[in-house]
């Protein structure tokens, strides 16, 4: 092959890659100088948030022991076996918050009064709104109360991967912020605002993960990290090929071997 269809066949492969895979370079671009010009506690609503808002428990509080709690709900028939107990703050009583699993095999979560051991109804949607309310730090009036559960949630909806059924508590005035509490336990999972989901959109142009958004070891992605190598290595090869002063050391260096 000549020196001039091999340049010739660089300059068209880098032209080509170029065309293909230039858009995503613009994406990975964008998206990496939001990520990095953005405060990130401003993303995820921080700034939003009551301080402490979680209300500590006092020990000298008369509390049972989780095991009479655990009892109970096996005792309903609601639970086959428990997996998890925590303790948690709920309307300023201390609760445990006990994971289970159904006799249908599905993972769910209750609450109990860890001071009485009753186990506490799912949230109604008037507590759900006193509940986002109060952590707030400065309060807004609410817009629009929605239950979600997993028939109506996706794999890419802001709330993916957090407990369900959720009360979505959405307010005004506050840059479209959405509040996501679980409606069994009362406890919040997640703050969603505009910026949030601005920074979600460009992840998922960054990730390539159009599904989910948030794996980041698809085939896609991979292909197109290669393809990006592919197209840096023809631009390195296509200056070397092209370049007069890289041709003339190569050919002084020939010249001297022999």
């Amino acid at each position: 092959m000549s020196r001039r269809n091999y340049k010739h066949y660089i300059r068209r492969s880098h032209r080509y890659l170029g065309i293909f895979i230039g858009i995503q370079f613009v994406f990975w671009t964008v998206g990496g100088l939001y990520f990095s010009w953005t405060n990130i506690k401003e993303i995820r609503g921080d700034h939003l948030r009551k301080e402490n808002e979680q209300t500590s428990i006092k020990l000298d509080q008369s509390m049972i022991s989780p095991k009479v709690a655990a009892d109970n709900l096996l005792g309903s028939g609601r639970a086959l076996s428990i997996s998890t107990i925590r303790i948690v703050e709920l309307f300023d009583r201390p609760f445990y918050e006990i994971g289970y699993r159904t006799n249908d095999g599905r993972d769910e979560l209750a609450v109990a009064d860890a001071m009485a051991g009753d186990i506490r109804p799912a949230i109604t949607e008037d507590e759900a709104r006193l509940i986002a309310t109060k952590a707030m730090a400065s309060p807004q009036p609410v817009k629009s109360v929605e239950l979600i559960t997993r028939e109506n949630v996706g794999g890419h909806h802001e709330y993916r991967e957090k407990p369900l059924p959720a009360w979505a508590v959405s307010f005004e005035n506050t840059d479209g912020l959405t509040i996501y509490l679980s409606s069994q336990t009362g406890q919040i999972g997640a703050f969603r605002t505009g910026n949030w989901r601005i920074f979600d959109f460009l992840w998922m142009l960054h990730t390539m993960d159009f599904k989910e958004r948030d794996n980041i070891n698809n085939w896609l992605l991979r292909g197109f990290s290669i393809l990006g190598l592919m197209t840096i290595s023809s631009g390195f090869m296509l200056f070397f090929v092209s370049s007069k002063p890289v041709r003339k050391l190569i050919r002084r260096t020939s010249e001297a071997a022999k």
